[in-house]
């Protein structure tokens, strides 16, 4: 048994892999894919190893396509990432739709405020003073209404699907237990 569903959770990664960079290389809004969500997810649902080294899979080989920028701003929205998935092993423990919806907003906040204070430190778009790292901020709005939104419907949908088929296996399994009982 352990063995199907460690090779169930490794499936699972792969598909959210393929999901992931695929989703990140078809035309988007900006900001709006499913990373974060799959960074949650992994933490709720798959094993902690797995779990961190999913989104950083997806942002590794999309950004080969798409191309790569500033490292140091790259570790900062890698790492927010990484900080999403230490979110969702927290969020693990209360299981509740509530709770994954609270995930979403908090995973944007996290990516919102770590990518935009090191685009503030590492470029010189901005003054490195009070009212720049404001600005910063300011400017970055839209982009952080796309990744909440992002993440209320990427959390919804893969929750709510893998939901979803755990209720279907289990109703499956009873009928086939009904079934066999109704045979004797």
């Amino acid at each position: 048994m352990l063995k199907k569903e460690n090779l169930l959770r490794f499936g699972i990664a792969i598909i959210f892999v393929l999901i992931g960079i695929s989703l990140r290389l078809l035309p988007h809004p900006p900001n709006f894919t499913p990373v974060a969500a799959i960074a949650l997810f992994g933490a709720v649902y798959l094993s902690r190893k797995i779990a961190f080294i999913l989104p950083l899979i997806i942002m590794f080989i999309s950004d080969i396509f798409i191309g790569a920028y500033e490292p140091k701003l790259m570790i900062f929205v890698y790492g927010s990432f990484v900080l999403c998935v230490g979110l969702g092993l927290w969020l693990k423990k209360y299981n509740k739709v509530s709770v994954a919806l609270g995930g979403s907003i908090l995973s944007a906040l996290i990516f919102f405020f770590l990518t935009n204070f090191a685009v503030w430190v590492f470029t010189p778009w901005y003054a490195k003073t009070f009212s720049g790292i404001i600005q910063c901020y300011l400017m970055a709005l839209p982009f952080f209404k796309n990744t909440l939104l992002g993440n209320f419907f990427y959390v919804t949908v893969f929750f709510g699907a893998y939901e979803l088929v755990k209720i279907l296996i289990r109703k499956k399994a009873q009928a086939k237990y009904i079934s066999v009982f109704e045979k004797i």
